[in-house]
């Protein structure tokens, strides 16, 4: 080990171990920003210990595998003997973002950025080689490419390590959430004309109560979250009774779905699943 070598090792072991205390999970980074992956007897995630890589921790193998998932506060995996080897060959620091309830908006160029200041609200900002990220407080599905220029970094994904950036961190907003989804199926927004009333209001659509919606929406999301087993059957039903009382009505909008499909694809749904489920749902209320 070359003196210039060992001295970049200490240096990202320090920020390393300075962020695990600060509750961030971090992780190295070789060459060309990429994480390490799965070593030979993990190859395919052939050990069973972390299928499809949806729980992060570390491995018990020698040295650093399963790349994002690898990320640890754990002060004595960091600097133990097995990730030394690692270590000497980091070219960065990363962190799992969702690991500490974070998510990164991935600004790549100028017009990402213009983008953003014009429909995010303002958050925690670190400057970039080429734009910024955007650091706001909660977790959701990551998606790269949401928009042009523009990556999700949260559950299942890493984001180097470039300093504590500038500005107050806000809350994750509806308008990132909403870049999870993948083609969502378009809200109905227009009011819908009934055969009878509902909740006999004379015709008066009892949905456009803010606060009604908003309640349902959110008891939905709970519904979800709170699923321990058969997601895949929770969220049909989940999205069959959002619809049942919302869908005939029109006051559904995208930020409604947007929500809905977020907490799924947060419990293991891929998009596909999602928009299956709320197609199937529709077709059953026949709407």
């Amino acid at each position: 080990m070359t003196q210039a070598t060992d001295i970049r090792r200490v240096g990202q072991l320090h920020t390393a171990l300075a962020l695990a205390a600060n509750g961030l999970p971090p992780l190295p980074l070789r060459a060309g920003k990429v994480p390490f992956g799965n070593c030979r007897t993990c190859k395919g995630n052939a050990c069973g210990g972390r299928p499809n890589m949806k729980t992060p921790g570390p491995c018990t193998c020698p040295g650093v595998c399963h790349a994002w998932a690898a990320a640890t506060t754990d002060p004595n995996v960091l600097n133990s003997p097995q990730w030394e080897a690692a270590w000497r060959q980091a070219a960065a620091v990363a962190y799992h973002p969702g690991g500490a309830g974070l998510t990164v908006v991935d600004l790549d160029n100028a017009a990402a950025i213009a983008w953003a200041r014009e429909a995010l609200p303002s958050t925690r900002t670190v400057l970039t080689t080429r734009g910024e990220h955007w650091i706001y407080r909660g977790v959701m599905p990551s998606r790269n490419n949401a928009r042009p220029g523009v990556d999700v970094k949260s559950l299942m994904a890493y984001a180097r390590w470039l300093g504590r950036g500038t500005g107050a961190m806000a809350v994750l907003p509806d308008a990132v959430r909403a870049l999870a989804l993948t083609d969502p199926p378009a809200a109905r927004r227009t009011p819908q004309t009934l055969s009878a009333p509902l909740g006999g209001q004379s015709g008066v659509c009892r949905h456009r109560s803010p606060e009604f919606l908003d309640r349902g929406i959110a008891m939905a999301e709970q519904s979800i979250t709170g699923a321990r087993e058969a997601v895949h059957a929770t969220v049909y039903r989940t999205f069959l009774a959002v619809l049942s009382t919302h869908g005939r009505c029109g006051c559904l909008t995208d930020t409604h779905v947007a929500r809905l499909f977020t907490a799924a694809q947060a419990k293991g749904e891929t998009p596909r699943h999602c928009t299956d489920a709320w197609t199937n749902a529709l077709t059953t209320l026949g709407l």
